[in-house]
């Protein structure tokens, strides 16, 4: 195998490797996307939830003195 043909070969595997890192990447980063939009998602209907159950808790405090 001549030199010339271990370059191109060579070359080739280098894009391959960065393109697939590259798509990983994206993939890791949309993942990471849609677990952080589920936790906000999560935390806005906990607190919905809590309203509607009992939307008078937390708003009066009584004190005597």
């Amino acid at each position: 195998m001549d030199i010339a043909a271990m370059s191109v070969i060579l070359s080739q595997t280098k894009i391959q490797q960065q393109a697939n890192i590259s798509v990983m990447k994206t993939a890791m980063d949309t993942g990471e996307r849609q677990m952080n939009d589920l936790i906000q998602m999560l935390e806005q209907n906990t607190k919905l939830m809590e309203l509607s159950v009992q939307p008078f808790l937390g708003k009066n405090i009584d004190i005597m003195i």
